[in-house]
């Protein structure tokens, strides 16, 4: 499969962040992501393991009780039922794999 990027749909996720859904297969998906300054994406849990890698810009990432400070070329892996949030530092641009797929999003708008 080949994705081109600029014909991906961009859903507004409200409060300066965009996602655009890359890819989906049996196992996992893969998530792009564009972050205002400053936008959050709150303290949530999910049953999915998460990889992420950051593009450009950079996150404080809260992974339960530990505040990482990522920025572009580094990545990160959330733990299934772990409670994290992100908080984007600078325009921020990141890619997401979830496995198993994860469609629900609670902490949208």
């Amino acid at each position: 499969m080949v994705i081109d990027h600029n014909k991906v749909e961009k859903v507004d996720m409200g409060k300066g962040v965009i996602r655009q859904d890359f890819a989906a297969g049996k196992n996992m998906n893969v998530l792009h992501w564009n972050m205002a300054d400053g936008s959050e994406v709150g303290m949530h849990t999910h049953p999915q393991e998460q990889f992420g890698y950051v593009i450009k810009g950079g996150f404080h990432l809260t992974i339960g009780e530990q505040v990482y400070e990522l920025s572009e070329g580094d990545a990160y892996l959330v733990p299934a039922n772990i409670p994290h949030a992100f908080v984007a530092v600078g325009e921020t641009e990141a890619i997401d794999v979830f496995a198993p797929v994860k469609t629900v999003f609670p902490w949208k708008k």
